[in-house]
């Protein structure tokens, strides 16, 4: 039976859609993420960023790779439903921590999240992935915007770096250019979400996010998860993570020394 967050249909809507909203998911852990969010943007990790031109206003900052030196990430990780809604919405029976993702738009950052898939910038490929991303703050307009049913494409997206805006990979016809959603149409999903409240969305799934237009800050946390299918894939550059070092062979399944087993319903953990 699905967990009690989530029905039938919203299983249905992420095998179809790729994108659903899940209303509450981190609802009880919102000042613990808070918490987490501070600590990080006053002791960022080794591949934190800030995705601003100088002409540019607000602040944009984003950091990754963090639930093992920030207790509070480690904790929600633990303690929260999100790995039993993972393994249902995924239809797995078995969940891994790939890393956790924290985006900070401060008010009057009108720069967007540029359109993007998650898979091509990553070492693992799968159908069963699952991103959570989820606002500690009100958001109406800065919220997540998914394309629905783009991690069915035919040829995944190619990957920029956001402040550059340069290729992530050297130009290749296994990818596609990014398109513009809103001029071509596409089906967009995007909600108006309250503190706690979740996105689930498969890497593929092309999305991004508006500018910080509010006088209220969006600090958004965001949670990337496996399923049992997902493996090591190797890329033609440096992906995003990095993890270097990491010694595994295309393939494989990903090392639970550094990417944890959260649930496994078949060992009964």
């Amino acid at each position: 039976m699905p967990h009690t967050l989530i029905t039938q249909q919203d299983i249905e809507t992420y095998a179809r859609d790729g994108v659903v909203l899940i209303r509450g998911l981190f609802a009880d852990h919102v000042e613990t993420l808070r918490a987490g969010v501070a600590h990080n943007m006053a002791h960022p990790g080794p591949y934190a960023a800030e995705n601003l031109h100088k002409h540019e206003t607000g602040r944009f900052f984003d950091d990754y790779c963090n639930w093992d030196r920030i207790a509070e990430f480690g904790e929600i990780i633990g303690n929260s439903a999100v790995a039993e809604v993972a393994a249902d919405l995924m239809q797995s029976d078995r969940v891994q921590l790939f890393h956790d993702h924290v985006l900070v738009k401060e008010p009057g950052t009108s720069k967007p999240t540029p359109w993007h898939q998650d898979a091509p910038y990553y070492f693992v490929e799968g159908e069963q992935t699952i991103s959570f991303w989820s606002p500690l703050d009100p958001v109406k307009e800065a919220t997540l915007r998914c394309v629905a049913g783009s991690h069915r494409w035919p040829k995944p997206v190619l990957p920029t770096r956001w402040l550059a805006e340069t290729d992530f990979y050297p130009e290749s016809d296994a990818y596609i250019p990014v398109p513009d959603p809103d001029a071509e149409g596409m089906d967009i999903r995007e909600f108006q979400m309250e503190p706690g409240d979740a996105v689930a969305f498969h890497y593929r799934v092309l999305h991004g996010a508006r500018g910080n237009t509010a006088d209220t800050r969006r600090r958004a946390f965001s949670l990337r998860l496996l399923g049992e299918d997902a493996r090591y894939v190797a890329r033609p550059g440096p992906t995003s993570p990095p993890f270097p070092g990491h010694a595994m062979q295309p393939g494989e399944r990903l090392r639970t020394d550094w990417f944890p087993i959260l649930l496994d319903r078949n060992a009964g953990a």
